[in-house]
């Protein structure tokens, strides 16, 4: 009896043994995996880039595609004019990409840019990140059917001097609209005069000039190229370098990014042979 007992009590001690292993074993395989998860979340990086309205949809674009590759990235994207977001970035805005459809807006947060550009002398570029990745055209687009008939830059200019046409805008504080008044002062027309006469109209950006035109709300507008082409829009003419120089659209990591690294390698996705492609098949010209 008694070594029966001896052994029923040495099988139970051993039962208890095996259960005890596998429990720990099972604790052990939850904690690494709580680790590991823990892990994957202190290595995810959130990326908020800044960029001109003018790359609403390719950036949109690229962004999802970037995502499904790297998931341990988020990207949140801000798209307004470069001078808005310039501002945002001045004010304290959380960004870690800027991206311009200006160089005047990049040299204003440059502390290596001209003074007399960069005159407040801010320093919110990070070194060594800055460089030029796209070139735009600066297009006049009509509305559906071209109602009034306008064929070219020279057509432009005859309407608006014989006050038959409305010319859609951006402000003076965004970069198409600087384009567009280089344009005007190349053929000699004043700005403020034709305002005030009613044949200009203004937008606060590149997309509310491009919605006035797509609305025949206006005879024609001013505005990028690839933005004509998201909006189905037809391009009569673009303006030459001669008429408003090149539209090169600047890019950088902010310096007061918290995830400069994440930054850098998604600019660098950017400027990949896919991300070429995409950019190109709505008109951008890619900067090598």
């Amino acid at each position: 009896m008694k070594k029966v007992l001896f052994m029923l009590m040495s099988f139970c001690m051993t039962l208890g043994l095996v259960t005890g292993c596998n429990n720990k074993k099972a604790d052990s395989a939850e904690t690494a995996a709580k680790e590991t998860s823990s892990q994957e979340k202190d290595e995810s990086s959130e990326l908020i880039v800044f960029a001109a309205a003018s790359m609403t949809e390719t950036l949109t674009e690229l962004g999802n595609t970037y995502m499904a590759d790297h998931p341990e990235v988020n990207i949140q994207f801000n798209f307004d004019s470069s001078g808005t977001l310039k501002t945002q970035i001045e004010e304290g805005a959380d960004c870690d990409i800027f991206i311009s459809a200006g160089q005047k807006q990049m040299n204003q947060l440059d502390i290596s840019a001209d003074a007399e550009i960069n005159t407040d002398g801010l320093d919110f570029v990070l070194e060594g990140t800055r460089f030029n990745i796209l070139e735009n055209k600066v297009a006049l687009a009509v509305p559906e059917g071209n109602p009034a008939n306008i064929q070219s830059y020279a057509d432009l200019k005859k309407g608006l001097t014989d006050g038959t046409v409305m010319l859609a805008m951006g402000n003076s504080d965004v970069p198409v609209g600087q384009y567009t008044q280089k344009i005007l002062d190349y053929f000699g027309l004043d700005e403020e005069a034709l305002a005030a006469s009613g044949c200009i109209t203004y937008g606060s950006n590149v997309k509310e000039v491009t919605s006035q035109v797509s609305e025949a709300a206006v005879d024609c507008g001013i505005i990028y190229a690839t933005d004509a082409y998201s909006a189905g829009l037809t391009i009569v003419d673009t303006a030459t370098a001669d008429m408003c120089g090149q539209v090169i659209y600047p890019a950088a990591v902010i310096k007061t990014s918290e995830n400069p690294d994440a930054a850098r390698a998604f600019l660098d996705y950017l400027t990949s042979s896919d991300a070429d492609a995409v950019f190109e098949s709505v008109g951008f010209t890619p900067i090598k």
